[in-house]
């Protein structure tokens, strides 16, 4: 039988199977190979905090979601739809979210009795027409790969285990991807142990054989390379593109960087990363905890490295003092905060953008930093590099408020020129000064001289006591301590001169309704704003990437606008911010389930708005 290939713009896949599956490879390789061939791809991985979650288990379900398209996309989107199930409990975690007439791939070898009773199903949904919405694909994906792999001197298991790249190859066909990337890495992943290599290689091969010969599908699937802007592109997450920036900032800078660091989800592949460039003079130290890493951090900062730490919101709590006395001795320093879902440990491998008040005010005393969000995962990059400008030229430390969503997901990105990177100037103190004043600020940024110690002439002493301004000298000074206070803040306000102002975009130009987002809500809100436009809508919308300070043109831009609608992944934290400082009553949308916005949902919301002001 011929199959007809049949053209489509865009497919949403979403992987799904127990946490030992491989879902987040195959997923992660789907994404490769099709970034590979010209796609635009957004990706959200979605995975348990549990090492080992309980097998066949809803709680234990591990799954990837890919979008890619031939235009530019903005989100992993709202709905599969392709579903590859693993076993029950990954059919029925995800069911839910499938449109009807979604193409439903399903492991009917994972559907015993004893597996459709965990998840609480009374018989199998594959065989009672509860499925009969959508068009399902009843597959023994792991008895077929142990078939294909029958000739391989391995236990059954290890056979089994290679289930995920037969499905891998069946995908792979029916969307007519590239396939010699993925056999190109397993044949370095594996190259240690050549029988897995070629049992998983010829797992993958098999799953593409079966689709070209079965009859259970009619068709394949072609969707074209994306017209994107010339250049050299990578698939890039956003977490790598955050340790990248970091590597280019200390190049910009001339700086050496050092991290110090402690493990946490999902900021600890930054620590990873970055340990792989000591041939930048990039120096990776994991510390015993979150104190000893950052005052690690602040160290060497003190000793003229670019120092910074990463982590999440916990970790953050735990550095709160050592952030007031990098405050306090006005040196650069790196606070990375990789969002999680909260409080305490909440739901550590989902993602939330609730830690801006923390960053805000989670310190004793008046104690002002500055504070950049980037808006997509290859905005980390450049994001990093903006925090690194910042923190070396005003001699403060400075957030770079990633999050969950934004450091796992993927998507394309141009790699810049270097030379077309900001330069960083260190500018450290000259030696051999007479009555050295480590104090003494620039009448511009207000930052302190940021001298190396064991330079001649400028010897001087740090500490979290208050000093007297200009000398350094510890003082009690009530009139020094109020001058000082200010000084610090008004060093972070002035920031607000030095930064790119809030752009607005506003097709027409007489829309009455703003959109402001912050963080890793821009990709769902952007796609919101282009269904509403689509259909004849009038909205603007404009990102934040400066949260503290705010750009200087943000009261006019707020007060240029009727409504403006505010989305979070929290309770309405820049809400308060807004409301507080422009005596505005902006329009909170907020839900905290650990999960990134649908654009759909936000583009009711906009319509219900917009409807409410007509």
């Amino acid at each position: 039988m011929t199959k007809q290939v049949q053209q489509l713009d865009r497919v949403i896949i979403r992987f799904a199977g127990d946490s030992g599956d491989g879902m987040q490879l195959t997923g992660d390789r789907f994404t490769a190979d099709s970034a590979e061939f010209g796609n635009d791809i957004s990706t959200l991985p979605n995975y348990p905090a549990e090492i080992r979650a309980p097998a066949g288990t809803i709680p234990g379900v591990s799954s990837f979601q890919l979008h890619f398209a031939d235009h530019d996309i903005m989100t992993p989107g709202d709905a599969p739809n392709v579903l590859v199930a693993m076993n029950p409990a990954a059919l029925k975690a995800n069911l839910g979210d499938l449109p009807k007439g979604a193409d439903v791939i399903v492991n009917t070898d994972e559907f015993s009795k004893r597996n459709l009773v965990k998840v609480g199903y009374a018989a199998s949904p594959v065989e009672d027409g509860s499925l009969n919405d959508y068009r399902v694909h009843a597959l023994p994906l792991t008895s077929m790969t142990v078939k294909a792999l029958e000739d391989f001197d391995l236990t059954k298991k290890d056979k089994e285990r290679a289930k995920n790249m037969f499905a891998l190859g069946l995908l792979s066909w029916l969307y007519h991807r590239p396939i010699e990337g993925t056999i190109s890495f397993l044949e370095k992943k594996f190259a240690k142990k050549p029988e897995i290599m070629k049992a998983n290689v010829a797992a993958f091969q098999a799953g593409w054989s079966f689709g070209e010969t079965t009859e259970d599908f009619v068709n394949s699937y072609e969707v074209k390379p994306a017209t994107l802007e010339p250049g050299l592109y990578r698939q890039i997450t956003g977490n790598t593109a955050l340790a990248w920036g970091l590597v280019a900032a200390g190049e910009r800078s001339g700086l050496d960087v050092f991290l110090g660091s402690y493990p946490i989800t999902p900021a600890t592949d930054i620590l990873h990363e970055l340990s792989k460039f000591k041939n930048f003079g990039v120096r990776t130290f994991q510390a015993e905890d979150e104190i000893a890493a950052i005052g690690a951090a602040l160290g060497a900062s003190f000793g003229g490295a670019l120092g910074l730490t990463t982590t999440s919101g916990p970790g953050v709590a735990l550095k709160a003092e050592t952030i007031g006395l990098a405050v306090s001795v006005e040196l650069p320093l790196l606070i990375v905060n990789v969002q999680r879902s909260g409080p305490s440990t909440g739901m550590p491998t989902k993602t939330e953008q609730a830690d801006l008040l923390q960053a805000m005010f989670g310190r004793n005393g008046e104690s002002p930093v500055p504070i950049v969000a980037p808006l997509s995962p290859s905005d980390c990059f450049f994001a990093a590099i903006e925090a690194a400008r910042i923190a070396v030229k005003y001699r403060t430390p400075v957030f770079i408020l990633s999050d969950g969503y934004l450091a796992n997901g993927s998507e394309p990105w141009k790699l810049p020129e270097v030379a077309d990177l900001p330069v960083i100037e260190a500018n450290f103190a000259e030696p051999d000064q007479v009555d050295f004043q480590p104090f003494k600020r620039d009448p511009e940024t207000l930052a302190r001289p940021w001298a190396v110690p064991g330079t001649t002439g400028l010897e001087h002493r740090i500490g979290g006591l208050e000093k007297a301004d200009g000398s350094g000298n510890i003082s009690y000074d009530p009139a020094n301590h109020d001058l000082m206070t200010r000084l610090r803040q008004a060093k972070v306000d002035g920031i607000a001169n030095d930064i790119e102002p809030l752009r607005v975009e506003d097709p027409d130009g007489d829309a009455k309704v703003l959109v402001l987002g912050w963080g890793g809500t821009y990709g769902a809100i952007s796609a919101a704003v282009r269904r509403v436009r689509k259909a004849g809508g009038k909205v603007a919308q404009a990102h934040v990437r400066h949260l503290n300070p705010f750009p200087a043109n943000m009261a006019e831009v707020l007060k240029s606008y009727d409504k403006v609608i505010v989305p979070e992944i929290n309770l309405g934290q820049l809400a308060t911010l807004l409301r507080s400082k422009y005596l505005i009553d902006v329009v909170g949308y907020n839900r905290v389930r650990g999960l990134p916005f649908k654009a759909e949902e936000l583009a009711d919301v906009i319509r219900d708005v917009i409807n409410s002001d007509s």
